[in-house]
């Protein structure tokens, strides 16, 4: 009898294997000979690096040619994102990404329903936090705040004859409640975390130069000389604003070694006017433009990056890109694209950069 049950079991087993592989399969004979639909959900449609992305999907898009774009804001509201979700569903998409929202783990139901519908989903900037993401594109958060802050300590130390003295160093964050936030801060952290004689204090720039401009004002008038340094998580969206506090202060933004990651056209004019030390480069346009490929060979039936992988391209910023397990979604791949040090290792009028792309 318990031989019998076991057989049974392993006939299940291949019946429902053979059917995986026949939906499949007739998926990418279905996406054959007709214009494949991609639902897009972004938030923030002013941001630059947002506008990076939507001309990354529809750059790639537009070459495919059988490629149509379907791109609504999300607004970060989970509720709205949900909604959209249901309706590009019924719009019956062939393929979905996220490109922009806060709480990560509240979404969760909705990538479970595209899982079910047999729709990949695809990631761009933050991943949900559960449910099957096929490819999650973007470089590695910690790390590269990591790479910044490290830079942040050497410009501590070339203002302080080589020594990184006591005082105050000012983390201007994004919204405490971002998966993105918290990845930067634990990058931060784990460099600031060696000079225990800088203390730390944070303002919420809530991802706009308004929000920064008033935090910082209050830090310096509160501190005063005892900062050494500021460092900026986004200067693509919150540098300005630092920058233009400094400057109301009646002081000169450069003596603050401002650094961090993702820069935008704002960042590299400041890095250009001296104003910030260094940002590292979020490949935005790269990430997007890759990511439609991906989805579009997956709904063909062609290869696709696998983890374990390492995609290289010479000559291009983001290579190579190590292929891992996604750690924040319960399935799928992260492809953690490089991201270089500007203007460091990159000079900043580098046609390289989609800053430089996206005017």
């Amino acid at each position: 009898m318990e031989k019998m049950g076991k057989f049974l079991t392993l006939c299940v087993c291949i019946v429902l294997a053979f059917v995986m592989i026949f939906a499949c399969d007739a998926r990418a004979q279905a996406a054959e000979g007709r214009k494949l639909k991609i639902g897009m959900i972004i938030k923030e449609p002013s941001a630059p690096y947002i506008q990076a992305f939507v001309k990354g999907v529809r750059d790639r898009a537009d070459e495919f040619g059988d490629v149509e774009m379907l791109i609504r804001d999300g607004e970060a509201n989970s509720i709205k994102i949900m909604e959209i979700i249901d309706t590009f569903i019924s719009q019956k998409i062939d393929a979905f990404i996220l490109a922009g929202a806060v709480d990560l783990r509240a979404l969760i139901p909705g990538i479970v329903r595209l899982n079910e519908e047999n729709i990949p989903v695809g990631a761009l900037d933050t991943s949900p936090e559960g449910g099957n993401v096929d490819f999650f594109l973007s470089f590695d958060l910690a790390k590269s705040s990591a790479k910044a802050t490290e830079l942040f300590i050497e410009g501590i130390k070339q203002r302080n004859g080589g020594e990184i003295p006591e005082g105050v160093v000012v983390e201007i964050i994004g919204d405490a409640a971002d998966m993105f936030a918290i990845a930067c801060t634990e990058g931060f952290n784990s460099v600031l975390g060696k000079y225990p004689q800088l203390r730390v204090v944070q303002g919420e720039g809530k991802w706009n130069n308004t929000d920064s401009h008033t935090k910082a004002s209050d830090l310096i008038t509160r501190y005063g000389d005892k900062i050494k340094g500021i460092y900026v998580q986004t200067p693509d969206l919150m540098a300005a604003g630092v920058v233009s506090a400094i400057e109301a202060a009646g002081l000169n933004a450069g003596d603050f070694g401002i650094c961090g990651i993702c820069i935008g056209p704002e960042g590299i004019e400041l890095i250009k006017q001296k104003k910030v030390l260094g940002i590292v480069e979020q490949p935005a346009y790269d990430s997007a433009y890759m990511l439609v490929g991906y989805l579009v060979n997956k709904l063909k039936g062609n290869p696709v990056p696998k983890i374990g992988e390492t995609i290289a391209r010479e000559g291009a910023l983001w290579s190579p890109a190590a292929v891992i397990k996604n750690p924040w979604a319960d399935e799928g791949a992260f492809v953690v694209l490089n991201s270089p040090l500007v203007p460091q290792e990159v000079d900043p009028d580098d046609e390289r950069l989609w800053e430089n792309k996206v005017k």
